[in-house]
């Protein structure tokens, strides 16, 4: 990496942190959907590859850790905060694909936070319901719509001109 990859990063990674604080609704027990906070660090992979994508994830997810923290076991911090974060990165792997991409990024996101769900937070199930029922649930009630606006900024934004005015890959 060089001193362009890092800055870009640096800065795109600062802005993802900055858009978490913009809350269009907040989960209870964490998660939420924002006004596109993950599109930074889905710009990041695909200009930079995933493994620039995933060390600026966890840097993401650290953040929000200190700055959002919900724990309950050092191993739940683990898929719940630098994990999904660093999944974001496997956007980078379908570069030419932007939303194929994005997908497989909250696809990976999604199944961190479904593994926490249910080792961690079965016990907020409603009695009666399976804790493989409401980590999909509940997972799936902020990840979806923050995906689907992520999605609709992608579209808006000029993705092209962005990524080729970040520089080449390393």
């Amino acid at each position: 990496m060089d001193a362009h990859i890092i800055a870009a990063a640096a800065v795109l990674t600062a802005l993802s942190v900055l858009l978490q604080q913009f809350r269009l609704f907040h989960m209870p027990q964490g998660g939420s959907v924002t006004v596109g906070s993950m599109v930074p660090l889905l710009l990041i992979s695909y200009r930079f590859g995933p493994g620039v994508g995933m060390l600026a994830g966890f840097i993401c997810g650290m953040l929000n850790l200190f700055q959002d923290p919900y724990i309950l076991h050092p191993v739940q911090v683990l898929f719940d905060y630098p994990l999904p974060f660093m999944a974001m990165g496997l956007a980078g792997l379908s570069a030419g694909h932007i939303y194929r991409g994005a997908a497989a990024a909250f696809a990976a996101r999604f199944l961190c936070h479904f593994i926490s769900g249910i080792v961690f937070f079965s016990s907020y199930a409603p009695s009666g319901t399976s804790p493989i029922l409401y980590a999909l649930t509940f997972n799936a009630s902020y990840l979806v719509p923050e995906f689907l606006v992520c999605c609709l900024i992608l579209k808006l934004l000029p993705v092209s001109r962005l990524l080729n005015a970040m520089g080449g890959k390393s």
